[in-house]
């Protein structure tokens, strides 16, 4: 059964000592070039009492923050995700929505999830990620090796996967900058180097920007307040960059966006991509895939993934509907 989101109790600035000062990391000094002023450690005290909030801080920081084993494939790959026969049904009700789901992906690949509304892709990748609005009720999630069952919301994050959302939230109080460099220093700690200094983050980060064709001013801003759609899914985009993860699930990336952003954000992903990781994208239109180019598309229809191929399903999808996928 899925678990309750996490609290932050571990996502506060550092206070270990390091090698630049004793300088106070909870807020960053706006940027160069940036006249905006960064929320100071008050705005992270008010965010401890919102949920919501600290379920997306929490993410954040546990997906810079991972490690596990991978495992080997046969083909000299590693598997990332072998997911049978998965089950699951809305928590509060009970009603069933995944029915049998099987999925495998190794790493460097690039998977794309089609079909209809209601049909049961976004439900899929909230479960991969444990949302816990959700209960799995069968089948099985493997992820490098260990059993995501088994695996608390930010255990997952931890372990490399990583979800932009439909609808980000608003974080209002925590810029940008503070959200990202913090989440990007506890990575660092985790793997016993020493934190960037917010100049040293502003060298890191800006080639990000420049990637996403973002203004740097936009660090200032706090975290998707008063962001239009196109900002959030560059946002999203923009966290992914900064963090990383060995699988990105991207759920609807190109909804709200016009051609210009979209091409931006596909070519943000697709600078992201190496041999070592791996994207699984949900969406229902062929010009995501003529962007950001599947190996794998598969459709899913009443719970369950009924048929997968190349890229010639989408097109089949764009002329002549559903109807023409079930007739390959």
């Amino acid at each position: 059964m899925a678990s309750a989101p996490p609290s932050l109790s571990t996502a506060r600035p550092p206070t270990a000592a390091s090698p630049h000062g004793d300088r106070r990391r909870g807020a960053l000094p706006p940027l160069p070039s940036c006249g905006a002023r960064p929320p100071s450690r008050g705005g992270l005290r008010a965010l401890r009492s919102v949920p919501l909030r600290r379920c997306a801080v929490r993410a954040a920081l546990s997906t810079a923050d991972r490690s596990a084993a991978p495992v080997e494939s046969g083909g000299g790959k590693e598997l990332l995700l072998e997911v049978r026969d998965l089950t699951a049904v809305i928590a509060e009700t009970g009603q069933e929505i995944l029915k049998g789901v099987d999925l495998t992906i190794y790493e460097g690949e690039v998977h794309a999830i089609m079909g209809k509304n209601g049909s049961g892709k976004s439900t899929f990748a909230k479960v991969l990620v444990g949302h816990p609005d959700y209960e799995v009720t069968g089948g099985s999630m493997m992820f490098k090796g260990e059993n995501l069952l088994e695996m608390e919301p930010e255990d997952r994050s931890l372990a490399g996967l990583f979800m932009s959302f439909q609808s980000p939230i608003e974080i209002p109080g925590v810029s940008n900058a503070d959200f990202l460099n913090m989440a990007y220093n506890a990575r660092r700690r985790k793997l016993n180097q020493p934190e960037l200094s917010p100049i040293e983050f502003w060298a890191y980060v800006y080639p990000k920007l420049d990637l996403l064709n973002m203004k740097a001013d936009f660090l200032n801003r706090n975290v998707n307040e008063g962001f239009s759609g196109g900002e959030r899914k560059r946002n999203e985009i923009l966290q992914l960059a900064v963090l990383g993860a060995e699988l990105a699930i991207l759920d609807e990336i190109d909804s709200g966006l016009d051609v210009d952003a979209l091409r931006d954000v596909a070519k943000a992903v697709n600078g992201l991509l190496t041999p070592k990781n791996s994207v699984l994208m949900i969406t229902h239109y062929l010009r995501l895939l003529e962007f950001i180019e599947p190996r794998y598309i598969h459709v899913m229809e009443n719970g369950k993934i009924v048929k997968t191929g190349d890229i010639s399903i989408a097109k089949t999808l764009e002329k002549e509907g559903f109807k023409g996928v079930s007739e390959m």
